[in-house]
This record gives structure tokens, C-alpha cells and sequence, in this order.
């Protein structure tokens, strides 16, 4: 078919945007023919006569009495579609015939996202590469095709996680949850942006590289971030690793945890765990949208989507995934310390009367205990004194009252009466 000069400029034109595209519409559009036992040049001479419609209705009634839905037959009118206005034919009418179950997917219409507990142990079952290629999807959002694409010739590279660093044993990395960039190239819609990674990706990511060290010696910021394993006298075609064999390994762990779902799931599990966390407040819609790789609506032209974005904006939203975090990654979240600290202050201040607004203006995550008792005293003091003064006038049989009270003698003056201090 590609001998044919319009189906070539056709193919080329697709390829120039995504390869994949190209392949499968090429495809497509030679089942149809072999279907239908005719040729590209033919369909178009048809459609500029104008009996194509009625050829193309009687191709999906007879789909459709052999099982086809609609929703697998669409594919032929995206196809026609495309090779007809190339050619500078308008297919608006010609490929206007309904389809039944055109909206209907029973291949995956009960397939669910795995629970927490399911995706750990999908994740156990990975090899140590499997296991990053889940983390980067079901943690992060990332496509499978901006892990690796089709063809092999390009891929996410160490450099696309601008805080890591390579160190002699293997890599650390500035900042946790740390940022991971995805490339024009990689990206579905063609725009730069980013995603954050936690701390358990991180340590799958650590593992997955000290192993690589010891098989393939050392590597670059401009490695592939998966590597072919060596096996063998086998060449390596491409420095990167497929999106078939991505998802092979995904997939492979899926069926070793007993499951049976796509590995494009792990995406989807990310984005239930956004929904989760955005229902809560936790990260606004436009940030949401954003790291799952999405254009967003006109307001992300003006913000997310416009140039770079500001450090202070970049940190908010690794605030933001952080508190995410909850929902998404699958090792049991321990409150630590710090975190019943902060969570005990919260109580604390709720209780002295402190509305959210007020404690919300300060930062309780890494405050002082000075700064804390600070507050405490300020909030007592207003308290006790009702107008902010610490000293009372008070006649001199109040004086064991007071004191009991929390008040210390100062002195006593004139008219039978005594000075009363608040000791902070």
C-alpha cells in the first residue's frame, strides 16, 4: 500500500504527529480494503461519485449481523474519515451511517481500579523494572507512551527528574515527593508538563537503579529510565524500552496477582485517587488536570499551562500532591511524630477557641514550641483580661480568689485595694 504515493503522503502526514496513529490507521484502512476487496484509490474514486455511502451503510449492517457493535465498527468511519479529507473530500455525509452500541465498551464495561491492598500485591509480583513502570502510572499519572513510546526511539530519561542526583551508589534526590517532567515529545497533547513522585516510587526507583548499576556499570542523567537487561549474544535495536514491553511487564504482574485488568488501569487508579483527595479539598481541579497531563479548561491557558510556572506555585502543588498521597500510595501511612505533634497543637488551639481561619494563617508543620506556647499565652491573655490588660485593680478580700486564679500579687494601694498581675 505504502507503493501508492497518496497512501505514503497520507501515512507520512499521521507519522508526523504520532507514530502509533499512523500505524494502527494504515492498518485499519488495509483490513477495510481486504474486507471489502478493493483498494484506497478505488474508495476515493467512489466517494467523489457519491455511492460510497450506501456501500459503506451495507458494510456495517452486515458487521452488525455478524456481532460487531458500534463501538468496535467507529474505528473504520475515524479512518475513511481521515483518508477522505486528506484527499480533499468532505466526509460529513458519505460517512454518516448510525451504529449500534456505538458508545457501548463490554470489553472493559466491568473492569474496575484495583484496591489498595490489590495494587500492593501487584506490585510484589513486579520485577524491580515492573515495578517503577507501576509507580510512574498509578502514583505519578504518567501514560504508558511517556514512559517509552511505539517505536522505541525515545523514553523518560533520569534528566526528566530534575531533583535527582547521581551519586556512586546509586541516585538520591533533593526533594520528596520529587518532581517528574514529561517532555513535548512524550506527551499525549503535545505540552510540556509535570507530575510529582512519592516516597514510595522513590525507593522502587533507588532499588531499580542500584541493580542496574551492578549489571550495567554506571549511568547518565541521559540514560533511559528502562533498560534492557542483557540476555545473551541479542542486539538492542533502541535505547529505550517499547511501550509493549512497558506494558508486558505491567501486565505480567497483573496476572501473577491473579487479576485480570489492563495495565492502562494503573492510570486510572491514580486519577480515582485525585477525585478522592479533590472531593476533600485537598488539590484544586486546575492542578488536578494538570498533572494528569490534561490541557485543562481556559483558566489553565492563564495559569498551569502558561510558560513556566513560578517556584512558590511549584511547591504549593508538591504540598498539595503530598497531602495526596493518602489516597494513591499503597504502604501504610504511620502517623509519625511531627505529625501527632501538629495534629495534638490543631486540638489544642481548637480548644482555646482558635477558629480554622485563624490557625490556618500559620504554619503549625515546623512552628516552635516557644512559638506555640506564644500563642497559647496571647490566646489566654485575651481571655482572662477581656480587654488585653494583665493587671487588675481588685479589693483586698479578692485578692486569695485571684490568686487562685492564676494572678500574682503586685501591691497593694490606697482604698483598701491591691494590684493583680497575669504572670506571662
Amino acid at each position: 500500500m505504502l507503493e501508492n504515493a497518496k497512501v505514503r503522503r497520507w501515512y507520512e502526514n499521521l507519522e508526523a504527529k504520532s507514530v502509533l496513529t499512523a500505524t494502527v490507521y494504515f492498518r485499519t484502512l488495509g483490513y477495510y480494503c481486504e474486507l471489502n476487496k478493493t483498494d484506497p484509490e478505488a474508495l476515493l474514486k467512489e466517494a467523489n461519485s457519491g455511492t460510497f455511502k450506501d456501500t459503506f451503510s451495507d458494510f456495517i449492517r452486515k458487521m452488525e449481523k455478524k456481532g460487531k457493535l458500534g463501538s468496535y465498527l467507529i474505528r473504520f468511519r475515524k479512518v475513511l474519515s481521515s483518508w477522505f479529507r486528506f484527499n480533499g473530500i468532505d466526509p460529513s455525509f458519505i460517512l454518516a451511517v448510525n451504529m449500534k452500541g456505538e458508545h457501548e465498551s463490554p470489553t472493559i464495561a466491568n473492569e474496575r481500579v484495583p484496591t489498595k491492598e490489590e495494587l500492593s500485591s501487584i506490585i510484589r509480583k513486579a520485577t524491580t523494572r515492573g515495578r517503577i513502570a507501576i509507580s510512574l502510572m498509578a502514583f505519578t499519572g504518567l501514560r504508558p507512551e511517556s514512559l517509552g513510546n511505539y517505536s522505541g526511539t525515545d523514553g523518560l530519561k533520569f534528566s526528566d527528574f530534575p531533583e535527582l542526583k547521581l551519586t556512586a551508589k546509586g541516585i538520591e534526590f533533593t526533594k520528596v515527593p520529587t518532581r517528574v517532567i514529561v517532555r513535548p515529545a512524550l506527551s499525549k497533547a503535545r505540552c510540556k508538563y509535570f507530575s510529582f513522585l512519592g516516597e514510595e516510587g522513590c525507593t522502587y526507583l533507588k532499588e531499580y537503579v542500584q541493580e542496574r548499576i551492578k549489571e550495567e556499570g554506571s549511568i547518565s542523567m541521559d540514560s533511559p529510565v528502562f533498560w534492557f537487561k542483557p540476555r545473551g549474544k541479542a542486539l538492542q535495536k533502541n535505547a529505550f524500552l517499547r511501550t509493549t514491553l512497558i506494558t508486558r511487564d505491567i501486565k505480567m504482574a497483573i496476572e501473577a496477582s491473579g487479576l485480570k485488568m489492563r495495565p492502562y488501569v494503573m492510570r486510572a487508579y491514580f486519577s480515582t485517587g485525585l477525585d478522592i483527595a479533590e472531593s476533600k479539598g485537598v488539590i484544586s481541579h486546575p492542578w488536578r488536570q494538570f498533572i494528569m497531563g490534561h490541557k485543562g479548561d481556559i483558566e489553565a491557558r492563564y495559569s498551569t499551562n502558561k510558560g513556566r510556572l513560578p517556584p512558590d506555585m511549584i511547591e504549593s502543588m508538591r504540598s498539595s500532591y503530598k497531602k495526596c498521597m493518602q489516597f494513591i500510595e499503597t504502604r501504610v501511612q504511620e502517623a509519625g511524630e511531627n505529625e501527632m505533634k501538629d495534629f495534638l497543637k490543631r486540638q489544642v488551639l481548637l480548644a482555646l477557641e482558635y477558629t480554622d481561619e485563624e490557625i490556618s494563617k500559620v504554619q503549625l508543620e515546623g512552628m516552635t514550641d516557644k512559638d506555640f506556647q506564644k500563642m497559647i499565652r496571647d490566646k489566654v491573655t485575651r481571655t482572662m483580661t477581656g480587654n488585653g490588660n494583665k493587671q487588675k485593680v481588685v479589693s483586698r478580700d479578692q485578692i486569695e480568689r485571684f490568686i487562685a486564679d492564676g494572678y500574682e500579687f503586685v501591691v497593694s494601694i490606697p482604698g483598701n485595694k491591691a494590684v493583680m498581675k497575669l504572670p506571662f
